[in-house]
């Protein structure tokens, strides 16, 4: 094979995603074997109207939990909403067999309550966005 070369797209067309998604995949599964993302859902829901208000949506996959969102109302907090959603989320990642949670947050939102949680920082990224800090935690649960 010749070796390719480099071609900048700064428009792609999404399908050409699949042209790097796939050989990805197919070579992580000879590695790991199969990994189906299955979803996390917990919500906050208003017992008059039904609506959801907030809450916290993940996805299991590779033996973890990612909490990719976690939203509790400002009118809301302090009311130990929050740490409930996340011990609710941990129920479910112990009963799916997961070996951990990992998720992050910016410093403008709630980088203390996670270390409330006894959630770990195992890294932290500047100026992301710019006079900010994204933060990096896990937390490991118990098998």
């Amino acid at each position: 094979m010749s070796v390719p070369k480099i071609v900048v797209d700064e428009n792609p067309d999404p399908g050409l995603r699949d042209a790097i998604l796939k050989p990805l995949l197919d070579y992580n599964i000879s590695q790991v074997g199969k990994a189906t993302p299955e979803p996390v859902a917990v919500f906050l829901r208003d017992p008059d109207t039904g609506a959801n208000s907030g809450g916290l949506w993940g996805i299991v996959v590779a033996d973890w939990l990612f909490v990719e969102l976690l939203f509790v109302p400002e009118d809301c907090r302090g009311r130990g909403l929050g740490a409930a959603l996340l011990r609710e989320a941990e129920a479910i990642a112990q009963r799916r067999g997961c070996i951990g949670i990992r998720l992050d947050t910016f410093t403008f939102q709630a980088p203390g309550f996670y270390a409330k949680q006894g959630y770990t920082v195992f890294g932290a990224l500047d100026d992301h966005p710019r006079g900010h800090r994204r933060i990096y935690y896990y937390k490991r649960l118990s098998e």
